[in-house]
């Protein structure tokens, strides 16, 4: 059986939405977790590395339960520390985040168990969440492949709990060590700077600058990342990667929805379902992707888990959307 894990905290989501409802659940690595079960959770094994508080393990255990192919044995109360996020949404895109409570980092003793996964996708919030050391210690002993969500290290928490935007100022470093980098428009602004202080701009009126964002995805897969996806709204996802030596950039369309209600978990739905994706064909990364915009559109279309379709009907929106 293929096993995936999934890395990053469960924080206790408090949510205004654009609409003006208030959702209170729990956030970031259950959405792919369950996600990934009620898609095929009979035929792979699930494996959220999380750490939580004390007080909180009890509920998201309940959470999970009934849920198929969850191994829930690496959900850790030992720092009794986990992250406590509130979010008010001004439009469907855009919010105002705070947070009052921190999960301790990811560090490599939290995966010396699992080096067996197929697949790691970590999907870290903030920039603390997983520490540089992991990747190293995957690259190094593990023959998994490691997708890498970028809202983590271009995401500061400041002394108020205000979340804000920052530069990813040591990108460098962490590239060798990703086999798959995704992000959204907003982060690869804050991943590709110069010297000096001056934003690239990766707009182009309402367009993502392709200019721009291939000299950014270039120079990631000139450093050891195999493709990099930058989501961009609701028109889709750009895809980067080599074939015989050539940069190609393909544009992957968004499947399509009648109605946003709650945006909240759309990227790392995406994330468990590009994972999903390369767990079937390792290099496939169109596919794979595919099945990262089929969740993240899924995810939009409810307030609760119950937005997520079995493979059969996942399946079947795919090939409406894309054959």
């Amino acid at each position: 059986m293929k096993r995936i894990a999934i890395l990053g905290p469960i924080p206790r989501d408090h949510i205004v939405t654009h609409q003006g409802d208030l959702i209170q659940k729990w956030g970031c690595v259950a959405h792919p977790v369950i996600a990934l079960s009620v898609l095929a959770g009979e035929q792979i094994e699930i494996i959220p590395v999380v750490h939580l508080r004390t007080v909180d393990k009890d509920n998201v255990m309940e959470v999970f339960k009934g849920y198929a192919g969850v191994n829930k044995k690496y959900i850790s109360t030992k720092n009794d520390q986990g992250d406590i996020i509130s979010l008010r949404f001004l439009d469907v895109n855009n919010r105002v985040e705070r947070q009052t409570g921190f999960m301790d980092p990811i560090v490599p003793d939290d995966v010396k168990d699992i080096l067996d996964c197929d697949v790691f996708v970590f999907i870290p919030i903030s920039d603390y969440e997983i520490s540089l050391d992991t990747l190293k210690y995957l690259k190094k002993k593990s023959k998994g492949t490691v997708i890498f969500d970028a809202h983590g290290p271009t995401t500061a928490c400041l002394a108020n709990g205000e979340r804000q935007r920052k530069f990813w100022i040591d990108r460098d470093q962490w590239l060798p060590y990703i086999h798959v980098l995704k992000m959204n428009l907003e982060e690869a602004q804050a991943s590709w700077f110069k010297k000096e202080y001056e934003r690239q701009d990766f707009s182009i009126s309402e367009e993502p600058n392709r200019e721009e964002l291939l000299k950014f995805a270039t120079h990631c897969i000139g450093l050891g990342v195999k493709c990099v996806c930058v989501t961009v709204d609701s028109r889709g996802c750009l895809v980067y990667y080599k074939v015989r030596g050539k940069m190609k950039e393909v544009m992957v369309p968004a499947v399509k929805v009648d109605q946003v209600i709650d945006t909240t978990g759309c990227g790392d739905s995406f994330a468990g379902g590009v994972g999903f994706g390369l767990l079937q064909e390792p290099r496939d990364y169109i596919s794979a992707v595919r099945y990262g915009n089929a969740l993240g559109a899924l995810r939009t279309q409810g307030k609760t888990f119950n937005v997520f379709k079995s493979l059969e009907e996942t399946d079947k929106l795919i090939q409406e959307t894309y054959f």
